[in-house]
């Protein structure tokens, strides 16, 4: 139980560090970017797959 704290806790304060760091507006950038790659892909793979059935 103590190594879950410690694992939590370490990754506590590298969030926190990542997160008034200026990290954060980068990564939700990107994952903006890849949420709206995915998506476009999946529409495709959609109407792909049911032109095939």
């Amino acid at each position: 139980m103590l190594r879950w704290f410690i694992v939590c806790i370490v990754i506590a304060i590298v969030a926190g560090i990542f997160g008034f760091g200026g990290i954060s507006d980068a990564a939700a950038g990107i994952a903006k970017v890849i949420f709206f790659i995915f998506i476009i892909g999946a529409i495709i793979a959609f109407l792909l797959f049911k032109k095939i059935f």
